[in-house]
């Protein structure tokens, strides 16, 4: 392991500082749900006519979507916080290069979508997106009839105008990537014949139930496995909905992390998703011995929701099933840091997918949790943490190396906040990605993180 992390009390960039300090208690609102922000402002920009969206996350990553939308021709207005308005028209090739930031969910659902209009579009991002892999979105689109430029399978790439329309494919997703497989639905809009995608391991199904919302018609079915096929007749137009976007259960994990590992807490996040396919952590959490409670569930857009209550918990380490790994592929950074409060080895597998995110996840959280003092080993898939039990779990005192990634730099604050000594991060300007209030909100319940 390569010294990422390092001891330091250099203030000369930004790099907030997270402080043990009183329990944590009080009720937070989740802000909406990154995904379904990105696909309610994409198929919305789809549709022919008027959306209304509610509840959008106003982060910078879905911020760049809305302008990208606009780009291709939609009319994208705010209408007050997290309140919007599209009226989707037929695209056009956008003039300049549609920049994505830091988005991997954004370019890779509007190449797919791209690709179905049939029209011509520059993709490009930062250089964290820039070394991101794109080939798995490319290569079946390529299948479909698609041509396009790009750097070796990453960003800049370049769809070109194609006005005879996509064939139909049958493909096997060779990894569970939602992204991967909602880019090949969204280009089915402009593909002849029947497109069919069988998904061994199920991933996020938000692509396939607001495009039924749009009124899309698909069916699913089982591969008499563990997976499922998805069916759908290329060709078909989307009719405007509204949409009210529910809160999202990787923001909200920050929180519930926070009360289970900070003495005498007990925190509720209201408003969050609970769709099957993403309470991955909750489960796992719950097998560790958290005490966490599900309360008001209800059903929003065809979409299960709840509030969650946390309380401060004595945790035990546990083997976390690989299988479970799509149902709560960004949370592992936020488990590491509660694994090593825990009593106990807790060992994660099947996290390939995590070398290839906003950064190496695996190598940062091993970093950042050696730094503080915890116990932490990892593999090419794997990472096991061994947790001291109690609090302090960790000793702290290290500057965080986030190499440029949001959830990376949310965890050791929230680690910070526990440990023995302070935690700080080199930079958290990216934070704004996903969770522009995430300081502020960890604060409003009793938190202790200086700017």
């Amino acid at each position: 392991m390569s010294a990422s992390t390092s001891k330091s009390s250099d203030t000369v960039t930004r790099r907030p500082i997270a402080t043990k300090g009183g329990s944590l208690s009080g009720t937070v609102t989740a802000p909406g749900d990154k995904s379904i922000s990105h696909r309610s402002l994409i198929l919305s920009a789809l549709a022919k006519g008027e959306s209304a969206i509610t509840g959008l996350l106003e982060a910078d990553d879905v911020l760049r979507t809305a302008a990208s939308m606009r780009a291709l021709g939609a009319s994208v207005e705010r209408d007050g916080p997290g309140k919007w308005r599209v009226i989707g028209e037929q695209w056009q090739s956008p003039e300049k290069s549609l920049y994505f930031g830091n988005s991997g969910t954004g370019v890779r659902l509007v190449m797919g979508a791209v690709a179905g209009a049939g029209i011509r579009a520059s993709f490009d991002g930062d250089i964290s997106l820039r070394g991101r892999p794109m080939g798995r979105v490319l290569e079946p689109l390529r299948m479909m009839g698609v041509e396009a430029d790009d750097r070796e399978g990453r960003l800049p790439v370049t769809i070109k105008e194609n006005g005879n329309g996509l064939r139909a494919v049958e493909v096997k997703l060779a990894s569970a990537s939602a992204q991967v497989k909602s880019a090949i639905l969204l280009a089915a809009l402009g593909a002849s014949g029947t497109v069919r995608v069988h998904e061994p391991v199920l991933c996020r199904d938000h692509t396939e139930r607001m495009l039924s919302a749009f009124g899309v018609e698909l069916s699913t079915a089982s591969d008499g496995k563990d997976g499922r096929f998805i069916t759908m007749d290329g060709g078909q137009s989307l009719k405007p909905c509204d949409v009210n976007v529910p809160g999202d259960p990787s923001s909200a994990a920050f929180a519930i992390a926070a009360a289970l590992i900070v003495p005498h807490s007990d925190v509720v996040v209201k408003g969050v998703l609970l769709n099957p396919l993403r309470t991955g952590l909750y489960q796992t959490l719950r097998e560790m011995g958290a005490d966490i409670t599900f309360e008001n569930q209800r059903v929003e857009n065809g979409e299960d929701v709840a509030d969650i209550r946390a309380r401060h918990s004595v945790l035990r380490g546990i083997e976390v099933p690989a299988a479970r790994a799509p149902s709560m592929i960004d949370e592992y950074p936020i488990l590491s840091v509660v694994a090593a409060f825990a009593h106990g080895e807790t060992m994660m597998t099947g996290l390939e997918e995590l070398r290839v995110k906003e950064s190496d996840r695996i190598a940062s959280v091993e970093a950042g949790l050696v730094a503080c003092g915890a116990d932490a080993v990892s593999g090419p898939d794997w990472l096991k943490v061994s947790g001291a039990g109690g609090t302090p779990g960790m000793i702290g005192g290290a500057l965080i190396k986030t190499n440029h990634d949001h959830r990376i730099a949310m965890s050791f604050l929230v680690a910070g906040l526990a440990s023995e000594q302070p935690i700080e991060i080199d930079d958290a300007s990216m934070i704004a990605t996903s969770f522009p209030d995430f300081i502020d909100q960890i604060n409003s319940i009793g938190g202790n993180i200086k700017q």
